[in-house]
């Protein structure tokens, strides 16, 4: 085990040689946490506690482990950085960090450090030595937004796999989890004065296996949702790993769901929502919420609830992919364009956007929503996930807008992984471990002035053709591996990446993600029962364009 096999790469690694550092870590170490750093001391005896069998009593001296806030290190590094060294003379292990942040993220280091078995919940080798090398590690992130999007409507996903997941997101030092909560095949949020949202928006009779192509079904009805205590609990635990949870209410397309749910949401005058029910298919719906005050009164109360929840400065409002025909042909929408004077349909959507970027301004929060939310101008403070390319990012920063890039030809985890015929329901470009790591969140010829508004970058997991854990596993890892490095280390242009090197240190992390039990895609390609084979899926071929 070598500093190199740290990921994400740090800003600087000094080793002492190959020899162990002054750990061993044995029954004599102890957690030495100063003021602030309680909440690090915890995870950190609770997960390497586990997987060593020692105590790790409180206490001081050369046998410690020293955590502290430093305001040096804040001044050097910021909140999230900081500096870990085994060569201190005066304890096995000091761990500064520049706020509770950075020292949580100089703890995940430190466990990497100790070798893949410190991801065990037990101790596979009793007895056995747990040797650091002799290094002082600093480091800090390169964005302040390094994100990874759930989408839990399209097929659910269970609370304790939610945990699991920002488990393993901490792992890689992510912190923003962008919870896609409601889409036409499902709403995935208790909410208490409406609560048919649930009872009948939660749940579909079927759904379709592979792409919406394949002739396939699942006739199994599949649904869930989160209580308000499991969003409370899903919160809190993300907080304990400094990982904000970003919740998204799509507005006012993708919500066929909640239509199904309370008809009167949709336009009543052109279609019959009230035959609607849960979507079972995927793809772009034409079931889209009517611009009325009734509507706008609705959703008030959702984000009501939402806001309670979710301490999140950013809410996401979806606001992509909404056909316009059903307000071409309605009548009352119509009226209504008129009556507001917004011109067209596209200024329709563009004020279902700004009412709600005012309604969050006015309670302290800040929307962000797809970069379908440029088309009828942009609300003066929502910001931007740039999805359909770099494009809408690229218009959106040049105005003064704050962006997370996530560009679908580079960031979308459910595209395939390689040409080859045996990856399951292969969906999009292909996109390799290493085509990951050239993955470059600040597209060159972009003015200083506007990079400054890149807040980061976030990969998306969109669960169509993702059944379960295993297939979300599959598709996410290791590609998030090399996505992680992008968002947090500072890493030379694409051409000039390190990439023979990147792969080598893999090899280490491939035995992290055995310990954690993570069912990822092997470098020689899928295992027999991770194949899908006669699943239709929807491959492109060629190199992804930039746009």
């Amino acid at each position: 085990m070598t500093d190199t096999d740290l990921i994400p790469a740090p800003l600087t690694a000094r080793t002492g040689g190959d020899a162990p550092g002054s750990l061993p870590l044995d029954e004599r170490t102890t957690l030495d946490a100063g003021p602030g750093t309680e909440a690090t001391a915890r995870w950190l005896r609770s997960v390497l506690g586990a997987a060593t069998g020692l105590a790790l009593a409180d206490g001081a001296g050369p046998h410690a482990i020293r955590l502290r806030l430093s305001p040096e290190t804040e001044a050097a590094r910021g909140s999230e950085g900081y500096r870990l060294s085994t060569e201190d003379p005066d304890t096995a292990v000091t761990l500064d960090g520049g706020g509770p942040a950075g020292l949580f993220w100089g703890a995940q280091t430190l466990r990497q450090l100790l070798g893949p078995d410190a991801y065990r919940r037990a101790p596979v080798r009793p007895g056995a030595r747990w040797d650091l090398p002799s290094v002082t590690v600093t480091d800090r992130p390169r964005f302040g937004w390094r994100g990874l999007l759930l989408d839990v409507s399209r097929h659910f996903t269970a609370k304790e796999d939610v945990l699991r997941l920002l488990d393993l997101m901490a792992a890689h030092k992510l912190n923003v989890l962008h919870f896609h909560l409601t889409d036409d095949q499902g709403w995935r949020i208790e909410i208490e004065r409406y609560p048919r949202l649930t009872e009948v928006g939660a749940w579909r009779a079927r759904s379709k296996r592979g792409h919406r192509a394949s002739p396939l079904w699942d006739e199994t009805p599949h649904g869930g949702y989160y209580t308000q205590d499991d969003i409370r609990e899903i919160v809190a635990y993300a907080a304990a790993r400094h990982i904000t949870v970003v919740p998204e209410i799509d507005i006012p397309g993708h919500s066929q769901a909640a239509i199904a749910a309370y008809p009167r949401l949709g336009n009543t005058d052109v279609v019959d929502t009230a035959a609607l029910t849960v979507w079972d298919t995927w793809g772009v719906n034409p079931n889209v919420l009517a611009p009325t005050e009734e509507v706008l009164r609705f959703y008030e109360g959702v984000l009501e609830e939402v806001l309670e929840l979710f301490p999140s400065t950013f809410v996401h409002i979806g606001g992509d992919e909404c056909p316009k025909d059903q307000w071409k042909e309605s009548p009352a929408a119509q009226a209504r364009i008129a009556e507001l004077g917004v011109g067209d349909e596209d200024g329709l959507q563009s004020w279902f956007v700004r009412h709600f970027d005012r309604w969050l301004a006015d309670r302290g929060r800040r929307l962000i929503g797809w970069d379908e939310i440029l088309e009828g101008g942009l609300a003066e403070g929502a910001a931007v996930s740039s999805w359909r390319g770099y494009g809408g990012g690229i218009a959106a920063a040049e105005a003064g807008h704050d962006v997370v890039m996530c560009p679908e030809q580079q960031v979308y985890l459910d595209h395939r992984q390689h040409g080859g015929p045996d990856e399951p329901v292969p969906i999009g470009f292909v996109r390799t471990l290493e085509d990951v790591y050239r993955f470059e969140p600040v597209p060159p010829g972009l003015s200083e002035a506007a990079a400054r508004h890149v807040l980061g970058t976030q990969a998306n997991v969109w669960t169509e053709v993702m059944e379960n854990r295993a297939r979300v596993d599959y598709q996410v890892f290791p590609r998030l591996a090399a996505f992680a490095e992008v968002a947090w280390s500072a890493l030379p242009a694409p051409a000039d990446r390190d990439t023979d090197g990147f792969l080598r240190r893999m090899e280490t992390h491939y035995r992290r993600l055995d310990a954690l039990g993570v069912a990822y895609r092997p470098p020689a390609g899928p295992t027999p029962w991770q194949r899908r084979p006669g699943l239709l899926g929807r491959p492109i071929d060629g190199p992804p364009p930039i746009v």
